[in-house]
């Protein structure tokens, strides 16, 4: 990888972070903690890559100016409460997350459901400033697109499933398939969903951009299992061989760490071929798919 991307990247990511900062919730007024857990949740790092896919496919599609902002806050906050509540006891019972503690940590268990709870509804109330800047059926459409993906039918619904399964011993290959595809690759298809309606996408290419997204969502999770097994902590910021403990079963575990690597590598190419389908460039963000194969944390 270049050095000219890693820079870009960077710029990107701090860039990301200021629009981020624009629509957080000022720690005032009665509610005080909750707003600061919340703030203290979304600022504790990250890749920055769903609001990323989404801008860099808005400037793909020919998108400009600010409509774009409140819909990446939005969908960075709905991807933060969902971490928030997967590290409470109840679920994962983690304590560190991106090398620093999680939130039920740092403010107990109660403010950290109650953060994640104020995360996606602040999420909307973000999202639906874009009516402020525009008053457009792409910006009800794009509304539309980020609660269904949020939801039952997609990383709620992924969520559900993965919770049952964990203590089946026998969870398929197909059930897998569904958990990553709803709990991961359900917010990333939202994003460049999200990104292309706002910038006039039509029918074809959103649904072409939907399939991108979803292959992109798959390959990460996988490489996610990946890194569950041969990371470390230090690198990647939280708890790892976590799934091996809980006799989890995982897409590395059914398939062998071989193979999941190379389904990586191919699923990833797959979008990439995809995106080369599209009549339009965006050279950074093909870059960006290609990195998520050889990621480290």
């Amino acid at each position: 990888m270049s050095r000219n991307f890693n820079n870009e990247l960077e710029l990107k990511v701090k860039e990301i972070e200021k629009i981020i900062c624009r629509y957080l919730p000022e720690e005032e007024g009665p509610a005080k903690t909750v707003k600061e857990a919340m703030n203290y949740s979304v600022l504790a790092g990250g890749k920055r890559l769903r609001p990323m896919l989404m801008q860099e496919t808005f400037t793909m599609f020919g998108g400009q100016g600010e409509l774009v902002y409140p819909f990446m806050a939005g969908i960075e906050m709905i991807h933060t409460y969902s971490l928030v509540h997967d590290d409470l006891p109840a679920m994962d019972n983690d304590l560190y997350r991106r090398g620093k503690k999680t939130t039920h940590a740092v403010y107990g268990e109660t403010m950290g459901i109650l953060a994640g709870d104020g995360l996606l509804n602040y999420a909307f109330e973000t999202a639906l400033k874009a009516f402020d800047i525009e008053l457009s059926p792409s910006v009800v459409k794009a509304a539309r697109i980020l609660a269904d993906k949020a939801g039952i039918h997609g990383m709620v619904g992924g969520q559900v499933v993965d919770i049952e399964s964990e203590n089946s011993e026998d969870v398929s290959l197909e059930t897998i398939e569904f958990i990553h595809e709803h709990k991961t690759a359900a917010l990333i298809e939202a994003s460049m969903m999200i990104g292309a309606v706002l910038a006039g996408a039509g029918e074809a290419e959103l649904k072409k951009t939907e399939q991108i997204g979803s292959d992109v969502g798959l390959a990460f999770q996988i490489q996610d299992d990946i890194l569950d097994v041969t990371s470390t902590t230090e690198v990647l910021g939280k708890p790892v061989g976590s799934d091996d403990r809980n006799q989890k079963t995982t897409y590395v575990s059914l398939k062998g760490l071989d193979q999941a690597k190379a389904d990586v590598e191919r699923i990833s190419n797959r979008a990439l071929d995809l995106l080369n389908e599209l009549p339009y460039e965006n050279p950074f963000l093909y870059e960006l798919i290609r990195k998520l194969i050889s990621r480290r944390k």
